[in-house]
């Protein structure tokens, strides 16, 4: 089969960018290209056209090999949701919720069953098949059952690339670790080193290029400079990481960081906004006085609102909507700002009702299948009508209660309210943001109310950014990085 192996040597070494580079430059020489990763373990994710379930990184990666994300690209999707457990995704469809080793002992075969499937299909589709592994390919407590790494190479008899972070230091014993931990027909599939992230002078760092290639006796393809871009990420700890930026910023958005905080790929345009800073408030954090506020999405609603309220965050953004600031819930969050969330079979931890914030005319009852589906609609707020896409993945079923004060936000009753101030939005739209005149006419609405000059209303959607922001990146890649001596392309 076709396919080329991204691993790294730890976790947020940047395997996910390198894929999706990678794939852009094979497509640019004319290459019929998909990416895939075996297993992913992520709270961001994507819903794909057929309805299924994968890793955003994935859908990423796919749109930077101008195709559509298909669930073949992600077979096995694990979603942490609290107690050491989580949510199975197989082939897109949620198919239990289990512990580590319940995991190991009733998912292992069926997941590596599904993966070789799926790699037989995109191989009769595809001239490459670019994959990326999760981790570290040289963890010894858990290679014997590793879905992701070394095995797909060796499947795939795949050329690997072995990426380091060389910003968290400790570069070259990463590098020498990783290869003496692999099996010795593992370490004769790595083809290439890429150290990544790379700060500083560029010649002063020729020593140990030398030192690595000459230790390893594999060529290192290139050193990457650290790029300020903000990529789509696949867990919260990156959240640690994104620090304001931005001088231009006139206005500050705070997106409530709860402790399963799940899909804030959702707030990607809004970091592209350059009038817009967009701010992380933890549990312990104190709100202050930003324009706006948004409670993100959760893998588990329940406890993430209960911790919210213990917190006194939520006494916080009730406070704040009561003096007519701005709060848009999406997902879980717009399941938060209801009257109350009743879960009676317990499929969130204990069973009960449990009172919402209170700022939003609905109750919520967790029962049913998960909903995940992708959606076109339309809305006249904040000022016009208006069509959008986004995509739905949630548990439960919100029902409106009756109060006058309260619009539907689209065609769809049971997708979103607005209050008549414009200042309480609650919407099931995951992506509402990508759309760009929506989004725009949000922000101005918003800083209409603090006073600020408008934006032009007219603005492409999030996806042509991000094509763009993809092409950058792989100029980038292909300025620093030579993937010949290991890929015959």
């Amino acid at each position: 089969m076709p396919g080329i192996m991204v691993v790294g040597t730890t976790s947020h070494a940047g395997k996910s960018l390198i894929t999706a580079a990678i794939c852009r430059i094979l497509v640019r020489q004319g290459h019929r290209v998909t990416p895939f990763k075996g297993q992913n373990m992520a709270l961001n994710s994507y819903v794909t056209a057929s309805g299924g379930e994968i890793g955003f990184a994935q859908a990423f990666q796919a749109w930077a090999a101008r195709v559509e994300p298909e669930v073949v690209m992600n077979p096995v999707l694990l979603k942490p949701q609290g107690n050491m457990t989580s949510q199975v995704i197989l082939r897109g469809k949620a198919v239990g919720v289990t512990n580590a080793r319940q995991y190991y002992e009733d998912y292992f075969e069926p997941g590596w069953a599904a993966i070789k499937e799926c790699l037989s299909e995109l191989s009769e589709r595809f001239d490459y098949i670019v994959c990326e592994g999760a981790g570290s390919p040289a963890e010894v407590n858990l290679k014997h059952r590793d879905m992701t790494n070394m095995r797909v190479a060796k499947h795939l008899n795949a050329p690997t690339i072995l990426v380091v972070d060389i910003d968290r230091g400790g570069c070259f014993a990463q590098v020498i670790g990783t290869l003496m931990i692999l099996e010795p027909d593992e370490r004769a599939l790595v083809k290439g080193i890429v150290v990544n992230k790379f700060r500083g002078q560029r010649d002063l760092f020729d020593s140990g290029v030398e030192w690595l290639e000459q230790e390893t006796g594999i060529p290192v393809l290139g050193v990457i400079p650290w790029m300020d871009d903000l990529f789509p990420s696949e867990d919260s700890l990156d959240l640690m990481e994104r620090r304001g930026r931005k001088k231009t910023a006139d206005m500050t958005i705070a997106v409530i960081r709860l402790p399963r905080i799940s899909n804030f790929t959702d707030f990607d345009p809004l970091e592209a906004e350059p009038s817009v800073a967009v701010k992380y408030v933890g549990m312990n954090d104190d709100l202050g006085h930003p324009d706006a506020v948004i409670l993100p999405g959760s893998k588990t609603t329940i406890p993430d609102l209960r911790q919210l309220q213990a917190s006194g965050l939520a006494q916080q953004i009730q406070d704040y909507a009561a003096a007519g600031g701005t709060v848009l819930g999406i997902c879980g969050g717009f399941q938060m700002m209801g009257r109350s969330i009743n879960d009676p079979q317990g499929l969130e931890g204990n069973a009960g009702q449990f009172d919402g914030l209170g700022l939003l005319p609905f109750q919520t009852v967790m029962e049913g299948e998960k909903v995940v589906r992708q959606r076109q609609v339309t809305t006249a707020y904040p000022q016009a009508e208006l069509a959008m896409a986004g995509y739905e993945i949630h548990l439960g079923r919100s029902e409106r209660l009756l109060d006058e004060g309260f619009e539907d936000l689209f065609d769809d009753a049971t997708l979103g309210v607005v209050n008549q101030s414009q200042s309480l939005w609650g919407s099931y739209l995951h992506g509402i943001f990508d759309n760009g005149i929506w989004r725009r006419m949000w922000l101005n609405q918003v800083r209409q109310k603090q006073d600020l000059h408008l934006l032009p209303a007219t603005q492409p959607n999030y996806a042509e950014q991000r094509d763009l922001l993809i092409d950058r990146l792989a100029d980038h890649m292909t300025e620093y990085m030579d993937l010949g001596p290991a890929i015959s392309i």
